[in-house]
């Protein structure tokens, strides 16, 4: 009790903090803005207050409040995954502010252990993990330097790096079970439980859209998924990732419909090529999914909806893996029943009117779907250019588009197009997704980033089905002033910096291939390579025990060894002394090194070379400044001589 309650030095408090600082990084760079900015101000706060001694209760309670109230209302006062992880951090941050004793040390050490778990349960990338890493062998090597206080050794007695070489040894020791826990470890198909839900979910596709809800997506240059072709690849033109289907409207809105997701997906009739290839989705925290148009099968655990809205069983918290092939389509859905055509006509009353005595004139000159089709994309080119800038829309949001500003982007051409041609008759709706995507120059893949999300528009016309029309893509090149390349800085400088984009996230599939990706699958195929041909559960488990037991065993072996002589004199003198030892003259523990020599060549003839030896070894020991390298190689080479006992 008397040592726990020790006051801490002011080294062993530094060491404290800079780890406790460390483990709360990595989750700090997982949080939304503002929250890393006030939870590391409340860190600096909470230590300098322990710093100049006992805070007062009441501040160290306003601070813990103002913390907690600032991460609710950054959540919007929902409880998720990361709600709990930005209340772990705050938490921590202010925990300083107890930093008194050796035994507070402990405390805080422990607890910034769980920051770079809970780092974890945000972000699995290698960054974080390095972090993380460096974060536990500062606590590691924070919690020796409270034991070296709390021993009574001097702050001087041990350098810093020597101390962190000591953790690192350590964690060197461990690293074969751990290795055999991560390979070898049987993996289950799927896991026993899920993570909990985000509050928030991450960008991405929605089964939903209103304008503007798009902006801040189209601006994100992070990664939606990575995409290998095997064989033939298709155009960057035919590379629509097919996602949600929306089908009702109500003025505002577009939302898919749940009574299409109970129904079998429509008949399509698949052209040519045939694309083969694999997608590998990032997190998105929901369940849907995406397919370059239009799979011509499903892999196991994804559904399609009769529009092909396509859906994962499990909610996608993880990087996820889907094989799949495609091909164009050449029919789909040739026959639309009564029911379904209704619900692509439906629009609510009372909106939009000037939209809709347009549609009637054009009705009224023509009855072709197809050339009304065509005379919409034809208007759309010659008057409307594409802009991210655009007023927020009032209640006539499709007039307010096609006869004001006549400028937006795709939210507002696919729901402006769908609205009109549902007006004149035309069975219309609007599906998301991505288009296009980007070749990474480093490996054969294309990354398809948030960015490229995208909203295009299906029309039904008698004899072809659902058609794909997209008018965003009708608008002028030379009429985008305002185009996303520009707000991005495209071009120019940022040119040079793409080789190492691409190779940076080129070394991030290659993290997600073989640490995140590494699956029950994976493992099969890894010990197939090495022999293990069609491996059961048993003689996995078999194998890992095995493999744990040996690395346990060397464990073992390492912490049961004394430790090693720094000194390479003294190593040199009890390696000889041990050969003798072998023999039975070994030195005993009171006996001077040349009392030793001379009882041993008293007993045994020829070992004048070891008196010799002996006189020389004491005299480097206790006389000179150094150890003599030359004694050091005759220590070594110094064998008993094969005389006979005397």
């Amino acid at each position: 009790m008397a040592r726990t309650s020790l006051a801490l030095d002011t080294l062993g408090r530094r060491w404290t903090l800079i780890a406790a600082g460390l483990c709360l990084l990595p989750l700090l760079l997982q949080l939304p803005m503002p929250l890393p900015v006030v939870i590391a101000v409340a860190g600096a706060i909470a230590a300098a207050m322990a710093a100049r001694g006992a805070a007062p209760g009441w501040l160290r309670t306003v601070l813990a409040l103002a913390v907690f109230g600032l991460v609710l209302a950054q959540s919007g006062m929902h409880v998720g995954r990361d709600t709990g992880c930005a209340l772990l951090a705050g938490m921590l941050a202010i925990k300083p502010s107890e930093l008194r004793t050796v035994r507070d040390a402990r405390s805080l050490l422990g607890f910034a252990l769980f920051a770079p778990f809970a780092t974890f349960l945000l972000d699995q990338g290698p960054l974080s993990l390095a972090l993380g890493l460096c974060g536990a062998v500062l606590v590691l090597a924070a919690l020796a330097r409270v034991s070296e206080q709390e021993s009574g050794l001097p702050a001087a007695g041990v350098r810093h790096v020597a101390r962190i070489g000591t953790v690192a040894r350590l964690i060197a020791i461990g690293l074969p079970l751990a290795l055999a826990a991560f390979w070898l470890f049987p993996r289950l198909a799927t896991p026993l439980w899920g993570i909990p839900e985000r509050s928030t979910a991450r960008p991405g596709l929605s089964d939903e859209m209103s304008p503007g809800d798009w902006i801040d997506l189209i601006a994100d240059d992070t990664p939606a998924m990575r995409v290998t072709f095997r064989g033939a690849e298709p155009t960057t033109r035919d590379m629509y990732w097919r996602g949600p289907t929306l089908t009702q409207y109500d003025g505002r809105t577009w939302t898919a419909s749940p009574w299409l997701r109970s129904l079998p997906p429509a008949t399509v009739e698949h052209g040519a090529p045939t694309w083969e290839y694999e997608i590998a989705l990032e997190p998105t925290e929901r369940n849907l999914l995406v397919a370059l148009e239009m799979p011509l099968e499903l892999p196991d655990g994804m559904r399609a909806a009769h529009e092909y809205t396509f859906t994962s069983e499990r909610r996608l918290d993880r990087v996820t893996r889907w094989q799949l092939r495609s091909a164009p389509p050449v029919r789909f859905e040739a026959d639309l029943p009564d029911s379904l055509r209704r619900l692509a006509l439906q629009l609510p009353a009372d909106f939009n009117p000037r939209t809709r005595a347009l549609a009637q004139q054009w009705r009224a000159e023509t009855n072709d779907d197809g050339a009304l089709v065509a005379r919409a994309l034809a208007w759309i080119r010659s008057d409307f250019a594409y802009t991210l800038t655009t007023p927020l829309p009032g209640r006539h949001a499709v007039d307010e588009f096609l006869f004001e500003y006549r400028a937006g982007f795709c939210e507002h051409f696919s729901s402006a197009f769908a609205v009109l041609m549902r007006e004149a008759g035309i069975p219309t709706r609007v599906v998301t997704g991505y288009t296009g995507g980007t070749r990474n120059r480093y490996g054969n893949y294309w990354i398809v980033r948030r960015m490229d999300a995208h909203a295009w528009n299906e029309v039904w016309l008698e004899g072809r089905g659902w058609v794909r029309v997209d008018p965003t893509a009708a608008v002028a090149p030379e009429r985008i002033y305002d185009t996303l390349e520009d707000r991005l800085g495209a071009g120019g400088g940022a040119d040079a910096l793409l080789p190492m984009a691409d190779l940076g996230d080129w070394a991030l599939r290659a993290w997600n291939d073989f640490v995140l990706g590494f699956d029950a699958a994976r493992q099969q195929r890894m010990l197939q390579r090495i022999g293990f041909e069609n491996i059961d559960a048993r003689g996995l488990t078999a194998l890992f025990a095995l493999s744990a037991a040996l690395a346990l065993g060397w464990m073992l072996w390492l912490v049961a060894r004394t430790e090693r002589e720094r000194d390479p004199l003294l190593r040199a003198w009890h390696r000889l002394g041990r050969r003798y030892a072998r023999l039975g003259l070994g030195r005993e523990r009171h006996e001077p090194a040349t009392a030793w020599a001379r009882r041993v060549t008293g007993a045994r003839t020829g070992e004048d070379a070891l008196l010799a030896l002996t006189h020389r070894f004491v005299a480097a020991r206790y006389a000179a400044p150094a150890s003599d390298a030359t004694l050091v190689r005759a220590l070594r080479a110094h064998r008993p001589a094969r005389e006979t006992t005397r």
